[in-house]
């Protein structure tokens, strides 16, 4: 299901912190489920400093971030759509029954192309997982 439109600059809200215009998304909180993303309510630019504030820690294992769509560049776009959140909807199950708060949602690939179904899955992405479950393993692998 795509809804996207065109020329519009899309978010992938699983980008690495080093990307241009990167934000943080949210934190990596511990949760019922596992572990689920704490969503931040403004927008907050990555910088070097907030990077070091993770510590020993790599800040993908913590934070969660977001910047501009890297289309083509990207291991998980088709050319059109992203895979990874098509693995996502596929294989993972929902983890919340409401749309999270997103500081991006407006320009969110994921939200654009999947729409709600998307939204659910999220909280439960971490860019770093030390000990992924296997269903989690393979929505992340590209084709």
């Amino acid at each position: 299901m795509s809804t996207q439109t065109k020329n519009v600059q899309y978010s992938c809200p699983s980008a690495q912190p080093n990307t241009q215009g990167a934000v943080v998304l949210g934190v990596r909180q511990p949760a019922d489920s596992g572990t689920q993303i704490a969503y931040v309510d403004q927008i907050l630019p990555v910088t070097d400093a907030l990077l070091a504030k993770t510590g020993s820690i790599e800040p993908t294992e913590i934070l969660r971030f977001a910047a501009p769509c890297q289309e083509r560049k990207c291991q998980h776009f088709n050319g059109t759509d992203c895979r990874l959140v098509t693995r996502i909807v596929q294989i993972l199950p929902a983890v919340v029954d409401a749309l999270p708060p997103c500081t991006i949602r407006a320009t969110c690939r994921w939200f654009g192309q999947e729409g709600r179904s998307a939204c659910v899955r999220c909280p439960q992405i971490v860019s770093q997982v030390i000990d992924p479950s296997p269903e989690l393993r393979r929505a992340a692998t590209p084709d």
